[in-house]
């Protein structure tokens, strides 16, 4: 789970536009950039290189 405090304020580093959050696999969604963000231990990790193509 993410704070909710930060989840509102994340976005995109790529476009900069707003995440969603699939709590089934654990990831931050950019629906506009086709990239998904891995959540470890409730921490985003918010790098391109570590992102995982949708």
């Amino acid at each position: 789970m993410i704070d909710p405090w930060l989840f509102e304020r994340l976005v995109c580093p790529v476009t900069r536009q707003p995440l969603r959050y699939d709590e089934d696999a654990g990831e931050l969604v950019s629906d506009a950039a086709g990239l998904a963000y891995p959540v470890r231990d409730g921490v985003p990790v918010m790098l391109v290189e570590h992102a995982r193509r949708i």
